[in-house]
């Protein structure tokens, strides 16, 4: 069913973080970002042109403008700007600063599909949150991040701003696969060879190139970081994002991004051998509360589609 493709999802997804984290000791962040996006983006595009290749053809200009929107957004800007505070910030910082995504998607949402929030979806949001800190709160310098609101410091400016270009890109592709003007794999591949190149030109101007940004003992596990990461995100999850997005609104998918650090901690205790807390289990418990009475909301007025008619 595709709800539980959305669980799916954030679960493999939120792998990525520990694997950025491991990469940037072998690369700087835009180095890293074009590297992946380039990649990623050339396969998708190969692979589309052997399976599909009228495909290329029949894309409009304007469409081609709305791709290199989506490109500067959701991969150029969403990427170099959140690698580069993760070289700063805690890992529970980074995902609190990255729960204000439901609120942009929800703004976002209204302005360019007149989507409303109801009373029940803000109790929802409320409800997730709800069971969300708590679990925050047992990571890793949690108790750094409830003193530390009083002036926002360069790199949470950035994380704020990654979350924005990463909804508002998500935004526009959901405009770019709406009815199927477009596929999601062609976008995602477009974008992100197009966004790969933006940021290869910005590590050309500002990072050190000698005679590349990765050290020569550093590219086995370099590239070893980027393969997985690719696999695992460009491939995977932005594609099933994509297909996502013909039955389930912005703000509901967002949403469910809440999930991620329930996941990463999960992570933690797969490969690390770290023991989750109860209060995993409880917030987990109330979490998934508040993402029924979202998605609830969101079947009752029209948004999303039902899961019988969405399984196809």
């Amino acid at each position: 069913m595709p709800i539980l493709l959305v669980v799916f999802m954030y679960g493999i997804w939120s792998s990525v973080f520990s694997l950025g984290k491991l990469a940037l000791d072998h690369s700087p962040p835009l180095f890293l970002t074009a590297a992946r996006m380039i990649l990623a983006g050339a396969l998708l595009l190969t692979f589309i042109a052997i399976t599909k290749p009228k495909t290329l053809k029949k894309v409009t200009g304007k469409q081609w403008i709305s791709i290199s929107i989506l490109a500067l957004f959701s991969i150029y800007l969403t990427n170099a700007l959140e690698f580069w505070s993760l070289q700063h910030l805690t890992a529970a910082k980074t995902c609190f600063i990255y729960s204000l995504c439901p609120f942009f998607a929800a703004i976002l949402s209204y302005l360019h599909f007149g989507e409303t929030m109801s009373p029940r979806k803000w109790l929802g949001m409320a409800v997730g949150f709800a069971g969300f800190v708590p679990v925050l709160m047992t990571q890793k310098g949690a108790g750094e991040l409830l003193t530390s609101w009083s002036v926002l410091s360069w790199p949470e400016l950035a994380m704020i701003g990654a979350a924005f270009c990463s909804v508002y890109g998500w935004i526009i592709l959901r405009l770019l696969v709406k009815g199927d003007d477009t596929s999601p794999l062609l976008a995602n591949g477009s974008s992100m060879l197009i966004g790969g190149l933006f940021a290869l030109i910005h590590s050309v101007i500002s990072e050190p190139w000698t005679p590349l940004p990765v050290a020569s003992g550093s590219w086995t596990p370099f590239i070893q970081g980027i393969l997985v990461i690719t696999l695992i995100s460009n491939l995977i999850c932005y594609n099933l994002y994509g297909w996502l997005l013909k039955r389930f609104t912005a703000t509901f998918l967002s949403f469910m991004g809440l999930l991620s650090p329930i996941f990463a901690s999960l992570h933690s205790w797969l490969f690390l051998g770290e023991i989750p807390s109860p209060t995993l289990f409880a917030g987990t418990a109330i979490v998934s509360f508040g993402l029924w009475l979202v998605y609830s909301a969101e079947l009752k007025q029209g948004y999303a589609h039902p899961v019988e008619q969405a399984s196809v």
